[in-house]
């Protein structure tokens, strides 16, 4: 997750100096139907390795990679449930040098399963800052939003909101190291912190753990709380909302689409939580004293 590398700090004199730099590299995500049986030609069944798709590839932290990837095809819309994967094994595919990379991620639907839409044809490699590109339109995304989200009864104190915080960023290991990733966190009903991910592009940490609650069978996540080292964009306030969780607070500011979003949702979102302070944007009754 991490290299180092001889750099040359100016402070304002010149003086060569170890820098920790965290790794981003390429992940391709690519999605196939169960394999087929077919016939040899004496008679005995084999296994047809189907074609893939490939749905998206996408700058990333190095890690966690069949979180990153479950939790993209869920968070998407592309699939409705953790269960709709049958497996999920990486390619090692190669670099100029001849080593292994790791950096495709093959996935195997389960048995009569399909992608529940078309996959949007991408132009380009989406960066680590975008969560959405190539998406044709955003409406496509809004549409993927679940109902019944506005009638989650969950109540969470300011408090747990900066505990939160405080306990995500003391597990956010390589931003400890390096400074230059983010970090998404999901809290328990009661407060209790249950995953930490890390990456170089924060809606890539929120696939990680929308993928991790998928694995682990906790979706849709009522009761919950989501928490998100970045600014509450559009992808982040969607993402939060496919997932079923009820309340999503950010370090940073929001932008408008993903104060649009979480309304229409019904999603509680909190920019600006940092210090005693939070700055609550839509559905304010589920932020207690």
């Amino acid at each position: 997750m991490t290299q180092r590398r001889r750099v040359l700090r100016r402070s304002p004199e010149p003086k060569t100096r170890i820098e920790t730099l965290a790794v981003e590299e390429p992940l391709e995500i690519r999605v196939a139907a169960l394999p087929a049986a077919g016939i040899a030609a004496g008679g005995a069944p084999v296994e047809l390795r189907p074609p893939s798709t490939t749905v998206t590839t996408t700058m990333r932290l190095p890690g966690d990679d069949f979180d990153l990837a479950l939790g993209h095809l869920l968070a998407e819309g592309l699939i409705g449930e953790a269960e709709d994967v049958a497996t999920m094994m990486h390619c090692t595919d190669t670099a100029e040098d001849g080593s292994p990379t790791f950096n495709v991620v093959e996935v195997t639907l389960a048995a009569g399963v399909s992608l529940r839409r078309p996959v949007t044809a991408r132009t380009e490699v989406a960066t680590s800052a975008c969560g959405v590109c190539g998406s044709t339109r955003v409406e496509d995304l809004i549409a993927t939003l679940p109902p019944g989200l506005a009638e989650d009864a969950a109540r969470v104190p300011l408090s747990r909101l900066h505990e939160g915080m405080a306990a995500m960023r003391e597990r956010q290991k390589v931003f400890g190291d390096t400074g230059g990733v983010h970090a998404a966190a999901l809290l328990d009903p009661q407060g209790r912190l249950l995953a930490v991910r890390e990456d170089v592009g924060r809606h890539n940490a929120v696939d990680k753990i929308i993928g991790w609650a998928g694995r682990e069978g906790r979706l849709p996540l009522r009761g919950h709380v989501m928490l998100a080292s970045s600014r509450a964009g559009f992808e982040i306030a969607q993402k939060a909302a496919v997932c079923g969780v009820p309340v999503l607070a950010c370090v940073s500011a929001a932008t408008t689409l993903a104060v649009e979003v979480a309304e229409e949702s019904g999603l509680t979102l909190a920019a600006f939580v940092r210090g005693d302070r939070a700055t609550v944007l839509s559905h304010p009754g589920r932020i207690t004293d």
